[in-house]
């Protein structure tokens, strides 16, 4: 519980900073968001852990019928209303929660979303297993993960000279795209897709569509 208390302080600290900057691969985004659009529908009810400033929530909300949007960091919410508002965006709602608590009944979802953050997880598998327990059956998991052990091995070197300076969080977790696929399988899913839609030569960033069982 420390470290999610932790990376709450990071995040709040980091919001405003991560709300000004650009998306580095703009190209790369707009095909994950098209993707992940085609697989939702009108009369879906969507939630998207570790949804930052919500940028990704309010281009999703339009296509679905509701869109519940969480975040660890009380100050990236605070900022994601706000662009909520500026948006005139009504079908969301944005709230306040760690990634690995449930935010409503079990199988209450159509679609849960998690973009950029298994990598920042403090317990990977328990996101995964809640994200399983929130859909109904049949539902779609629908994740994009930088796949950092895929990175050049200067990156492990990084990660705690700039926690020491506190430019990074305290849980980053260093994974390939073989190891988070089986990780999600292991979850109870059946691989839909999975792809790699970064624009430059080499992408870390993998995206999983995940299905859970109809049967479930």
């Amino acid at each position: 519980m420390q470290a999610t208390i932790g990376d709450a302080r990071f995040w709040d600290r980091a919001a405003r900073k991560y709300a000004a900057d650009p998306i580095k691969d703009m190209a790369g985004y707009e095909r994950t968001v098209d993707r992940c659009v085609s697989y939702l529908s009108k009369d879906d009810a969507v939630l998207e852990l570790g949804c930052g400033t919500g940028t990704t929530a309010l281009r999703i909300a339009p296509h679905v019928r509701h869109m519940l949007a969480t975040d660890i960091s009380a100050e990236m919410i605070a900022i994601a209303r706000e662009r909520a508002a500026q948006a005139g965006c009504r079908n969301i709602e944005l709230r306040v929660a760690p990634a690995d608590e449930a935010v409503a009944e079990a199988g209450s979802f159509d679609a849960v979303l998690a973009f950029n953050l298994l990598h920042l997880a403090v317990d990977r598998r328990a996101v995964i297993e809640g994200a399983w327990r929130a859909l109904k059956p049949g539902g779609l998991f629908i994740s994009k993960t930088t796949c950092l052990a895929e990175m050049t091995s200067l990156i492990r070197l990084a990660v705690p000279v700039m926690r020491v300076i506190g430019k990074a969080p305290s849980v980053v977790a260093f994974f390939d795209g073989v190891e988070l696929t089986k990780e999600v399988a292991a979850g109870g899913f059946e691989i839909v897709e999975t792809a790699r839609h970064g624009s430059g030569r080499k992408d870390p960033r993998l995206f999983v569509v995940a299905r859970k069982p109809a049967a479930s």
